[in-house]
């Protein structure tokens, strides 16, 4: 009997504020976007999607109360066209600002402040609605282009919250791009971000895996079940297993660690945006 494949989590946080967007798939059809309050590491569930949210080629703003997505359900013949960019209020669905895309080019984006974003693939786009009162900039966000699908905005993103780009390796359809982040003055955060088409079970044609470096004695700490890290102050946290958990870098290595929920019990639900 094969294990159940546990939910697949991405988080967003906010630069400016303490708060996040926590996107959850699982099944492959089913995904919440859920709030976390990081001061008090509370949760609140905000709404779900019957499709697909494109979590690499999402923004959350500096401020953390807008989330600007890319999402396709597939309904080719609807008002969306299938897929669609939205800006909405965080950590709800609900669009303020919604953009017709019809394919799954391009698409989603990036925030340049709490006010202005700037769209991927700006021109694909049909604006149906624009409620958000924020401003759309034609400036491209950055030194170096990585495309148009997921690695064009996230990498940018990436980069932006502090990551640096260390190496690029392998082949097209088959690479990797190595992104560090120091903690303190002993430790490296090392996130693989995989481009490929052999992918794992339970990850999809990119997928991140990590390393801990310990910069006094060079040793490396492979994590290979965290699919998703970051530094959030003082702490590391870290998605694994459909779980979020945090810890300290502290001696020879992560002290200190507990679970701070658990998103795999959730399931599929109708719920109202409050705006």
């Amino acid at each position: 009997m094969s294990r159940a494949v546990p939910a697949r989590l991405h988080v967003l946080l906010a630069r400016d504020a303490a708060t996040a967007v926590v996107i959850r798939r699982g099944p492959s059809r089913h995904v919440a976007v859920i709030g976390w309050d990081r001061a008090s590491d509370c949760f609140s569930v905000g709404q779900w999607l019957y499709g697909r949210i494109y979590e690499r080629r999402c923004d959350l703003s500096p401020d953390g109360k807008h989330l600007l997505y890319f999402a396709m359900n597939g309904r080719w013949h609807t008002r969306v066209k299938g897929s669609w960019t939205a800006i909405s209020r965080a950590p709800y669905l609900k669009a303020l600002t919604l953009l017709a895309k019809g394919d799954c080019w391009n698409g989603g984006g990036l925030f340049l402040s709490a006010r202005e974003y700037w769209l991927n693939g700006g021109d694909c786009h049909e604006l149906l609605e624009d409620q958000s009162s924020l401003r759309r900039s034609n400036e491209y966000p950055w030194r170096e282009s990585y495309g148009g699908e997921c690695p064009g905005v996230y990498y940018i993103r990436l980069q932006r919250e502090g990551w640096e780009l260390k190496n690029r390796y392998g082949a097209q359809g088959d690479s990797v791009t190595v992104f560090e982040k120091r903690v303190g003055d002993r430790w490296v955060l090392r996130k693989l971000a995989h481009e490929t088409v052999s992918h794992p079970v339970g990850r999809g044609c990119y997928f991140d895996e990590h390393q801990l470096l310990d910069a006094r004695d060079q040793s490396t700490r492979e994590l290979p079940t965290w699919e998703w890290a970051d530094v959030d102050r003082r702490r590391l946290v870290w998605a694994e297993e459909g779980s979020l958990f945090t810890g300290s870098l502290r001696g020879r290595g992560l002290t200190d660690t507990r679970q701070l929920y658990d998103f795999n019990p959730l399931r599929f639900e109708r719920i109202q945006a409050p705006y």
